[in-house]
């Protein structure tokens, strides 16, 4: 009841701050200042589209009927009731997040969007409700044991993605792009690619679900924290996601929401920003 006092507080502030500045009955466009704020949109409208890739269980998927699930959806829930809005889930790609924010066609994108200098350069980034490194998925009859271990090896990888572990620890991997998280892991299954590198909790999950799949090795990177990206220069959308972020840390709905698609509490700190 607390935590939806708050919530409905906030809108409630905001309302009245919209309608003082008359943006209540116009047609605000993203931008500087709350009335031109995507924030200003979603309180009037009560209707908020977000980005999230649903070829990436358990982080997003579809059930058998259809209806996106997991933990990222699941925030995105979280969000829209913060804010009393419809949510309005849209499925995308890791290469679609960045365009899809920059046309207008999601509001957000909650979708393992790591916070990475690029990245920054094109899209604003709130603070991490969550956060992992990378490790190799291989089949269980790899002798890949550590990252050096992939030069000359088939990498699957992500269009779209850093690659990072893969291009800077393993220069001579030979690279094959695939359009998601998913088919990554069926090039690995069919013998199509040595080794996927990817999210640890992402492989956990994946060796979970194939017994023929490990996870080996040592966290390729340093430790990876994902945010909710949205549309550069509008900071009232950003400081609102930056509370809601720490409300849900705060308050122990993240930890939940991780603990009930992942079965162990979130591996890594969450830091309060303020």
């Amino acid at each position: 009841m607390r935590k939806l006092h708050i919530y409905f507080l906030l809108i409630a502030s905001l309302a009245l701050v919209l309608s003082l500045t008359g943006c209540f009955g116009s047609t605000a466009a993203p931008g500087n200042g709350v009335e031109n704020s995507i924030l200003a949109k979603v309180v009037q409208s009560k209707k908020l589209k977000v980005g999230v890739i649903l070829s990436y269980p358990p982080f997003g998927f579809k059930d058998e009927k259809g209806n996106p699930q997991g933990y990222d959806v699941d925030i995105a829930k979280e969000l829209a009731k913060s804010l009393n809005a419809e949510l309005e889930i849209m499925d995308l790609d890791s290469s679609a997040r960045i365009p899809a924010i920059e046309t207008g066609k999601v509001d957000a994108v909650i979708g393992s969007f790591s916070r990475t200098y690029e990245r920054l350069q094109k899209v604003n980034v709130s603070a991490p409700y969550s956060a992992a490194s990378e490790k190799m998925l291989v089949r269980k009859d790899s002798t890949i044991a550590k990252v050096t271990d992939l030069n000359d090896k088939k990498v699957a990888v992500v269009k779209g993605s850093t690659n990072q572990a893969v291009t800077e620890l393993a220069p001579q991997a030979q690279l094959a792009y695939f359009s998601n998280s998913a088919e990554c892991v069926l090039a690995v299954k069919n013998g199509q690619a040595d080794a996927f590198v990817e999210d640890e909790s992402f492989l956990a999950y994946q060796a979970k679900l194939y017994s023929e799949l490990k996870v080996v090795g040592d966290p390729l990177v340093p430790t990876l924290y994902q945010g909710i990206a949205v549309r550069k220069g509008d900071q009232e959308w950003l400081n609102y996601l930056n509370f809601f972020v720490f409300q849900i840390n705060n308050q122990g709905t993240n930890k939940s929401i991780y603990t009930k698609w992942f079965g162990i509490n979130p591996p890594y700190p969450l830091n309060p920003q303020y």
